[in-house]
């Protein structure tokens, strides 16, 4: 009896896994369909290309013509790695971002490796200066669709961007450490709910920016070191394009393998999507969630004294995540995050209700799919924050 009843459970677990995997496939097939759908699309209205070219191909393309062009390199991939910390990317380079609109977002890095026209470094007075992750970069957009330079139009003054892609709060802090002006009126602090307490979490890890919180005074002059910046950055850069190249290669030919139905069949049966699902929720809860929020805190108080010595107004924007439109979305991090800016009676702009007012939030995503903001969306950033700055 119990036996059978051992048998049974096995099975119905069993079939439950599978039932999921098939989900999982049928699933990500539609998905792929629709993006192709979308490309489409765009090529209909624009009557441009798709460019459906990796971010590698492109680099070798407007290499030919431009031996200095570059590409993002996040903060992060330095993090113990070197006896100093980059916080930016090359500076005075083309630089190649991501695609998610159609077409590659490339800019012009400022002196610093920031993505900012150079003379904005020269103005007397900074109306406004950014730090947060790849949506205040200006992630897949070019200038000036990005969030600071529709700033720069709205109100007639210089804007300076110092985010970049894969900062978490506490490089985000350090940025301001490094490169913060005297002469700055408002720093607007980007928060992104899918992915910055996570990121906090890994960057406390970091024994080069713990040292930032341990020490006010600490300081590695990145500004005067912007040729070292450079040459680890590209040393950097050529490392992770061969690799890229190894991968790349690697991804073909499994491609080719999966297309084959035998292939198919066999990764059902090993349930490679369910496996994938599972890998992820655990490498998500991997912190102390009560222990980050404090040390949130803790870095955003530092960051808004050191707003307050510096005679500039530190605003909180909060950015809400693609889930939150399209699927049944938990509100816990907006709850708490929103609870320790107003405890620490910062300014909390919400781009999420400002979104909500629209009768289709999803129309400030790429095609309505998973991504960073378009075009609209981050007119739609930059519209609430100097509507309610104005108001302040």
């Amino acid at each position: 009896m119990i036996r059978t009843l051992l048998a049974i459970s096995f099975l119905s677990v069993l079939f439950s896994l599978y039932l999921f995997e098939g989900y999982l496939v049928l699933k990500i097939e539609p998905q792929k369909k629709e993006q192709f759908e979308k490309a489409l699309i765009y090529e209909k209205q624009t009557g441009r290309k798709y460019d459906r070219r990796s971010r590698i191909e492109i680099y070798y393309d407007l290499k030919k013509t431009n031996k200095n062009i570059q590409v993002t390199l996040p903060p992060n991939l330095h993090i113990n790695k070197n006896k100093f910390f980059p916080l930016s990317g090359i500076s005075n380079s083309k630089t190649i971002y991501c695609s998610e609109n159609g077409y590659y977002a490339i800019y012009q890095s400022d002196r610093y490796g920031f993505n900012n026209p150079d003379n904005e470094w020269n103005k007397n007075e900074i109306e406004y200066l950014l730090v947060g992750d790849s949506f205040p970069h200006g992630a897949c957009v070019n200038r000036p669709n990005d969030i600071a330079s529709v700033l720069r139009v709205l109100s007639n003054k210089s804007v300076i961007n110092l985010a970049y892609d894969g900062n978490g709060p506490l490089t985000q802090y350090a940025v301001l450490r490094e490169y913060l002006k005297k002469d700055v009126k408002t720093i607007l602090w980007f928060f992104y709910e899918g992915n910055d307490l996570g990121n906090l979490a890994e960057e406390l890890n970091s024994s080069n920016l713990t040292k930032y919180i341990k020490d006010l005074e600490f300081n590695q002059n990145l500004k005067a070191r912007q040729n070292e910046i450079n040459k680890i950055a590209k040393s950097v850069i050529n490392q992770s394009i061969k690799q890229t190249e190894k991968f790349e290669k690697q991804a073909l030919y499994q491609k080719k393998k999966d297309q084959k139905l035998r292939n198919k069949i066999l990764r059902f049966i090993r349930l490679n999507q369910t496996k994938n699902v599972i890998f992820n929720i655990k490498k998500e809860d991997n912190f102390d969630e009560k222990e980050n929020q404090k040390m949130f805190k803790k870095v955003l108080e530092l960051a808004d004294n050191l707003a307050i010595k510096n005679n500039s107004k530190l605003y909180f924007v909060y950015l809400p995540e693609y889930k939150r439109y399209k699927t049944y979305f938990n509100n816990s991090t907006y709850s708490k995050v929103k609870n320790i800016v107003k405890e620490l009676n910062i300014p909390f702009v919400d781009i999420n209700k400002a979104f909500k007012k629209e009768k289709n939030p999803l129309k400030f995503f790429p095609f309505e799919l998973n991504g960073h903001y378009n075009e609209k969306g981050y007119k739609k950033v930059a519209e609430t924050i100097y509507q309610l700055n104005t108001n302040y």
